[in-house]
């Protein structure tokens, strides 16, 4: 059987969450994407509510998955113990609430998700992603897995592909909001990509109105970030999986601009 895996790029700001609601299903059919996933870490530009949570969940997402924002909004603590279905970064370091993998049931088959979060110029208190990985991956009742690496360095989402390809069907980057061009099979079957890119406003840096930004980079004042307003787009790919071998078949692009 081939199973189809839908995952979408970082959700920003209520545009974001607005083109999700509006458009998720509507792509989970055109793709026939049978099991889907959503980073929401930015869902309140910075952070996720539970009530956002749920607005995700009741759009079309399987699972929710976040980053390096997690704790932006402190009262998802809470419902992260609660919800099953949303995930944070198995790899902070501590006692925190929630959990960093789930196992969830689609066409019979019993799919891990992932949730881990890279070092590299982004927190390097954290607990070793790969190290991570190896432990997560020991742990019975899966048939296939899945991994969101939340990282900033292009070079530490690639390493994390070629290490664990062949143990995950899929693994694909968010965080850095910009789609990359690198969709691959891997040798052993692990489907990569390098970043899904975001759910958001088009006309923007990174989902925030470009003058601040600019403002930051000629020396300007700090100020706090705006969502920028206008057209949004919905970056994700599709990863199809063979059940069967256990591998990836193919992995392509699911953009959607408007």
């Amino acid at each position: 059987m081939l199973l189809n895996i839908l995952a979408v790029g970082d959700v920003v700001g209520e545009g974001g969450q607005d083109i999700l609601a509006r458009r998720l299903m509507e792509l989970r059919e055109e793709t026939g994407a049978h099991f889907v996933v959503v980073n929401g870490e930015n869902a309140s530009g910075v952070g996720i509510t539970p009530a956002q949570a749920r607005r995700m969940l009741d759009a079309g997402a399987d699972v929710i998955t976040l980053g390096n924002h997690t704790w932006n909004r402190i009262q998802i603590g809470d419902f992260l113990d609660k919800e099953p279905r949303i995930l944070r970064p198995a790899n902070y370091a501590g006692r925190v609430p929630g959990r960093g993998m789930g196992i969830y049931p689609c066409k019979g088959f019993r799919i891990a998700v992932l949730n881990l979060m890279g070092r590299v110029e982004l927190n390097p208190n954290l607990d070793s992603p790969f190290k991570g990985a190896n432990r997560l991956l020991r742990e019975e009742g899966y048939d296939l897995a899945v991994v969101d690496f939340h990282a900033e360095a292009t070079s530490e989402k690639g390493a994390m592909g070629w290490y664990l390809d062949g143990k995950v069907q899929a693994l694909w980057g968010t965080h850095t909001h910009v789609p990359t061009a690198d969709c691959q099979i891997l040798p052993k079957g692990t489907g990569f990509v390098t970043d899904l890119g975001m759910t958001g406003p088009s006309r923007s840096v990174l989902g925030i109105r470009p003058e601040h930004s600019i403002n930051l980079f000629l020396g300007g004042l700090p100020r706090r970030y705006e969502e920028a307003e206008g057209p949004c787009k919905l970056n994700a790919c599709l990863f199809t999986i063979d059940t069967d071998k256990k591998r990836c078949t193919a992995v392509r692009r699911a953009d959607i601009q408007e």
